[in-house]
């Protein structure tokens, strides 16, 4: 596009998004000015523009995290898609089977991004709302969508990052990783327990669509006690919804 119709002050606004997308919670004010090359005048005006729109929140330790209007905006977005529709329809009649919820998820860098859930009967209710994001290596939902890679294409997009654990359960070694990814090839699905909050345990699968490209993720999630007498019919279930929703 000719740099006649560009606008700077957007492009800024963008690479300060991103940064803070691929890593919230880790950059602060100076962090980011360092990172981008921006004047700390300017970026305490850009970030503080932002978080009073919403597009980012302050966290504790004074760095960043994309805000909850921008989460709308994905939201948002996401609706345009016929998967959601499907997905509702579906997910239905699998939580009918189950009784437990299940959750829609797609890949973004290393993050999951939650698009839609259909709820069970159970009081327990997932923080997990459309819009927000989570690491996607500790999730069911994450680590099923990352089996779309080679082995070089996974390193290449961890590179020079750590696998934070938000508990004691998540894996937080490469290599690790890596083999629960090929176990997730060839079986079809993944299991994770207590990776992503303790007291949760999930199994996901994947959907594809007609060319075979693996956009989206499907997840039961449930209690120790669901899970306990519910595992294998979940993942029965599961597998043939993300076969329902692949067609």
């Amino acid at each position: 596009m000719s740099e006649k119709y560009w606008v700077p002050a957007i492009e800024r606004t963008n690479l300060v998004l991103s940064l803070i997308a691929s890593e919230p919670g880790k950059h602060r004010l100076i962090d980011i000015s360092k990172s981008l090359n921006i004047n700390k005048s300017t970026m305490f005006s850009l970030l503080y523009t932002l978080e009073t729109l919403g597009w980012i929140i302050k966290e504790k330790g004074d760095t960043y995290s994309i805000g909850p209007t921008l989460g709308g905006y994905s939201a948002a977005y996401f609706n345009n898609f016929n998967i959601l529709e499907s997905f509702h329809k579906e997910a239905f009649q699998s939580v009918k089977r189950i009784n437990e919820t299940i959750q829609l998820g797609t890949l973004h860098g290393t993050n999951i991004v939650y698009l839609a859930k259909e709820e069970s009967d159970s009081r327990v209710r997932l923080v997990t709302d459309p819009g927000m994001q989570f690491p996607a290596h500790a999730t069911a939902i994450g680590k099923i969508q990352l089996t779309q890679y080679s082995y070089d294409e996974f390193y290449s997009l961890y590179a020079n990052k750590e696998l934070e654990q938000p508990t004691p359960y998540t894996v937080n070694n490469m290599d690790e990783l890596w083999e629960e990814i090929e176990a997730a090839k060839q079986r079809g699905y993944i299991c994770e327990e207590q990776e992503a909050a303790l007291g949760f345990y999930c199994v996901s699968a994947p959907i594809y669509n007609y060319e075979n490209k693996l956009l989206y993720g499907i997840s039961f999630t449930m209690m120790e006690s669901g899970w306990k007498t519910k595992k294998e019919k979940a993942i029965e279930e599961i597998i043939d919804l993300a076969r329902r929703l692949s067609r």
